[in-house]
């Protein structure tokens, strides 16, 4: 049986009946763990089967208290929040991704899948209000991917790392800095925006379109000055997406890619070997920028920080991608401060320089351990194990 977790940062008041079933109806069990989330400041719930409910509290889990789930339980949970067709998707695909909205407590993100064929989910809380960029401690320079006309703009990282919130920021400092019809298309809807300077429309796929890929084959008749894809999954979203941006529309999107080279080359090998020499044509001619980002634990609070990788599309990058010499890209990012690139061993270098993340978090985080060693001035026997500053 998975052992429980340490508990004592959470509040008392929280976790009363977080996981006593007897202690309330299946029913409101939803309503009560997402509650115990939301006091805790935690950012994710997971709730799998012979074992307790478990939050994220800046990088860690910690169990709400000793009571282990059961599958069926965590199923009936959700049953009063899943129309019809949900459960009919549940059963036929066992996974579901949906939100979810309680009203005075917050929005969610909720993933239902099968485990060892018991029923579990994985919850991620969402801010009421979409954030501001100036409040996610990002670069400066990470503002002016907003000020972009047409292109392409990518966000990219890991999962739980802070897309969609990095994405929802560009999003609201347009709305709130010009005029224009921005579409969204996400699997589910995230944050809810209120129309400011711009109007915003919301698609969601599934309920609104099909997929990533039909919504954005129709989009363009919608006369959007800005679109945003929650996740380019396939080759079909993304020659939709690079179309987009070569006819003058701003494309935001997200991509699982660890790196600036990473995410060019990902994008490339979606397509047939024939088609990569016309898609990178496509990519130097409509990339404005790429942002990969990582959270890691923040020594001076209890939260995150993130580090970051800018890479803006000058006409070197351009030439570069067009040419097929992805090697040379991480030193043209490197040399590139005075246009607000950096990579992301520099931006771990100046977090542990300003004593916000610890040199062994720093160096389980580069991209090139061995790089940030050298940067930062760690040694060890082993270079990748190496946890003291020289």
């Amino acid at each position: 049986m998975y052992a429980p977790t340490d508990t004592m940062k959470l509040s008392p008041a929280a976790l009363a009946g977080a996981g006593q079933v007897s202690a309330t109806t299946t029913s409101a069990m939803l309503d009560t763990w997402l509650r115990a989330l939301v006091d805790n400041g935690g950012s994710d719930l997971l709730l799998v089967d012979d074992a307790p409910a478990q939050i994220l509290i800046a990088g860690n889990w910690c169990a709400l208290d000793s009571s282990v789930l059961h599958g069926e339980v965590i199923l009936d949970a959700f049953d009063a929040v899943l129309s019809t067709e949900q459960r009919d998707t549940f059963a036929r695909e066992r996974d579901l991704d949906f939100a979810h909205q309680i009203d005075g407590l917050g929005r969610f993100r909720i993933n239902l899948h099968y485990q060892r064929g018991t029923p579990a989910a994985a919850i991620r809380s969402i801010a009421a209000a979409p954030p501001k960029l100036v409040d996610l401690g990002l670069p400066e320079a990470v503002q002016s991917l907003a000020q972009f006309n047409s292109g392409l703009v990518l966000v990219t990282g890991g999962t739980g790392h802070g897309k969609s919130t990095t994405i929802a920021g560009l999003i609201e400092h347009i709305n709130q800095q010009r005029r224009a019809h921005i579409v969204t298309v996400e699997d589910p809807i995230e944050y809810l925006f209120a129309n400011q300077q711009s109007i915003i429309e919301q698609r969601e796929v599934g309920d609104d379109t099909p997929a990533f890929a039909s919504a954005l084959k129709h989009v363009l008749r919608q006369k959007p000055d800005v679109i945003v894809i929650g996740e380019m999954r396939d080759l079909e979203t993304m020659a939709a997406a690079l179309t987009a941006a070569e006819t003058g529309h701003l494309v935001l999107a997200t991509l699982h890619t660890s790196s600036a080279a990473h995410t060019l080359a990902r994008i490339i090998d979606v397509f047939p070997a024939a088609q990569q020499g016309q898609i990178r044509a496509q990519l130097a001619a409509s990339l404005r920028a790429i942002l990969c980002q990582r959270l890691l634990p923040d020594q001076l609070n209890d939260g995150l920080v993130p580090a970051v990788e800018i890479m803006m599309a000058t006409p070197a990058i351009r030439r570069t991608i067009r040419e097929n010499e992805a090697h040379l890209i991480y030193g043209m990012i490197e040399t590139g401060r005075r246009v607000g690139m950096c990579t992301m061993e520099q931006s771990l270098r100046e977090l542990v320089d300003a004593g916000r993340v610890s040199p062994t978090d720093a160096v389980a985080g580069a991209s090139d351990p061995l790089r940030l060693q050298a940067m930062i001035g760690m040694v060890a026997d082993d270079p990748m194990l190496a946890s003291e500053p020289k």
